[in-house]
């Protein structure tokens, strides 16, 4: 291959990773554009929607929506279900996958221990829901925070497990001998030695588990019925008039927003988390 047909190549390349970009970037170019106009340039807008060029942009759709006690409501459940079901799955996933990655069970193997905390993922939620719906009955607490919690917590777990798992298995195992041999117990090693070095994976991990519970409609559509969320909130958007776009976008963003400040926030982390042990020698 000369020059010329690199040089083609690579141009084409460009403009096909650009339309790829453009294509998964339009939804949420929609939802921005379409928060910030008054409800008549919804219909009257022209071209692709740029503020002050194609229309006046106003933040009136954002204080209408952050006004109303339903969507207080939604944001509230849906941060204090994502932030606890995330740290109650920090708490008890990192001691199993500490486990995992440092003793050796007869039965089951750790293999096989593995996979099962894998096919927790695999598992179909639809599977899942009658059981835990008859179940939160009996006990009474269907449609409670705490409930959801619960179930949040039993489907995200296997993110932690797995992820922080590899990255124990690829840290020096010696810095904990090393502990040890000065008076630390295996408790010790874990929380002072191994945990800190663990942080990027663990933040990887944190912020894969928050962005699903929080974005999670399937369960709190079945378990829920006051405890209202975010998803069910932003999935009501037509009402006697018809369907007011111009909200879409706004619920659209207060449901986006919070998920990607974080990935922005923490995007180093996740980088070193999840590649961690990725390159050898």
């Amino acid at each position: 291959m000369n020059r010329n047909q690199g040089s083609l190549l690579t141009s084409i390349y460009t403009i096909l990773a650009l339309g790829i970009t453009v294509i998964f970037f339009f939804p949420f170019w929609w939802s921005i554009s379409n928060s910030l106009r008054n409800p008549i340039d919804t219909f009257t807008t022209t071209g692709v929607g740029i503020p002050w060029l194609n229309f006046e942009p106003t933040l009136g759709n954002w204080k209408t929506q952050l006004s109303y006690p339903e969507a207080q409501l939604a944001l509230y459940n849906s941060s204090f279900i994502a932030v606890l079901s995330t740290a109650l799955a920090i708490i008890v996933g990192l001691p199993a996958a500490y486990a995992l990655a440092r003793f050796r069970f007869r039965f089951p193997p750790n293999k096989d221990i593995t996979i099962w905390f894998i096919s927790q993922r695999v598992l179909p939620p639809a599977a899942a829901v009658v059981p835990f719906f008859m179940i939160w009955n009996m006990l009474g607490i269907y449609d409670t925070k705490f409930s959801m919690i619960i179930v949040q917590t039993t489907f995200i777990m296997p993110f932690v497990v797995v992820i922080v798992r590899q990255t124990f298995l690829d840290l020096p195992i010696e810095l904990e001998e090393a502990a040890m041999v000065d008076g630390a117990t295996h408790i010790g090693a874990f929380l002072k030695v191994a945990v800190p070095l663990a942080v990027p994976a663990i933040a990887a991990s944190s912020l894969i588990m928050f962005t699903f519970v929080w974005n999670d409609y399937f369960f709190a559509k079945i378990l829920t019925m006051k405890n209202l969320t975010l998803p069910l909130y932003s999935s009501v958007s037509v009402q006697n008039r018809g369907v007011e776009y111009w909200y879409i976008g706004t619920k659209t963003m207060l449901s986006m927003i919070v998920p990607l400040i974080l990935c922005l926030l923490a995007q180093r982390y996740i980088v070193r988390g999840l590649t961690l042990g990725a390159v050898k020698g």
